[in-house]
């Protein structure tokens, strides 16, 4: 499964940082951040809620543009290592200049930087989308979607809302992805991880979404799922990360087999990888185990993936190029 090429749409660059790079930073910059790793190197957390301090915490190491430039490439070679030829991930410009608009124009510069350079050396194309954090509540989602409008184009192409799922309601948002629409930005947003069906449908219908962020509770709903089927709204499903978490036992238990077997467009995807020791090769060769899928089912989910991507159309047709191999 390493070999095959794979699209993936949900990854969260700060989440996607090896633990080892994150030390590195600390020591270098003589940060304390904590007792957030475990014995052997990994990150220590919890749950959900713990996990989201482990990762803001992290994240007090990246603390200029040159850090985002040095973390773009290393998460980007971990993706081409596991036969990724496309990506896009979630940035915040919560983390990267605190909203500031012209720090974050810093910070992106840096960060597109090293994806030209990903993608000159490792064959790999990234784009990002633009993510506020749904617990940091909606004033500050609306500098965040204001740094979005006035940096949409070829390389940020989406926003989206992350963060915890408990907090507020998607329509206190709706500003927001008003704001990114009208700047021509395509839309997502995480739900349906840990509410359930209904929030997935107020991602849909208060925000005018179409792809969804895990939004595998709707599986709870059938009438909901048959709308998401009707409507081609897109999942980006993160298995191994809600089997980590344990919205879920095991991949077997995943709904992902049974929303695609019913129509929905699904996805593949890492989420935060490191966190949830996986990789898209390992999400792969999981999901072959689980559901016996072969190697014309993760080409035909890839080139689904592909289709649902927020780039542009010269894009897709060179990375369809790639998929075919």
């Amino acid at each position: 499964m390493k070999g095959l090429p794979k699209v993936e749409l949900h990854l969260h660059l700060e989440g996607a940082a090896p633990p080892a790079f994150i030390r590195g930073l600390a020591r270098e910059k003589g940060i304390d951040i904590g007792g957030i790793f475990t014995e052997d190197g990994s990150y220590r957390f919890t749950d959900f809620w713990d996990f989201l301090k482990v990762y803001e915490a992290a994240c007090t190491t990246l603390t200029g543009p040159e850090e985002f430039q040095r973390l773009t490439l290393a998460v980007l070679e971990e993706s081409a290592a596991s036969g990724v030829v496309y990506s896009e991930c979630f940035l915040s410009p919560d983390f990267c200049g605190g909203g500031d608009l012209a720090a974050w124009r810093e910070y992106l510069h840096a960060i597109e930087e090293a994806a030209e350079e990903a993608e000159r050396a490792m064959d790999i194309t990234l784009r990002g989308i633009v993510t506020p954090i749904r617990h940091f509540g909606p004033e500050k989602a609306r500098q965040v979607a204001i740094c979005a409008a006035e940096t949409a184009g070829r390389f940020i192409t989406g926003f989206g809302i992350g963060g915890d799922e408990k907090v507020g309601a998607l329509k206190d948002f709706a500003w927001s992805f008003d704001c990114a629409r009208e700047a021509g930005l395509r839309l997502t947003a995480h739900a349906g991880e840990w509410n359930g069906p209904d929030e997935v449908r107020a991602a849909v219908r208060d925000l005018g979404v179409e792809r969804v962020g895990h939004g595998v509770r709707a599986i709870e709903d059938l009438a909901l799922v048959d709308e998401l089927a009707e409507k081609g709204v897109v999942l980006e499903c993160c298995p191994g990360s809600n089997v980590a978490l344990g919205i879920y036992p095991s991949f077997r238990a995943h709904p992902i087999a049974e929303l695609d077997r019913r129509g929905v467009k699904v996805t593949i995807n890492t989420d935060d990888p490191p966190f949830f020791h996986t990789t898209m090769a390992r999400e792969y060769d999981d999901l072959h185990s689980a559901f016996d899928w072969d190697e014309g089912q993760f080409r035909r989910l890839a080139a689904g993936a592909l289709d649902a991507a927020f780039c542009d159309a010269d894009t897709k047709t060179r990375i369809a190029k790639l998929l075919e191999t």
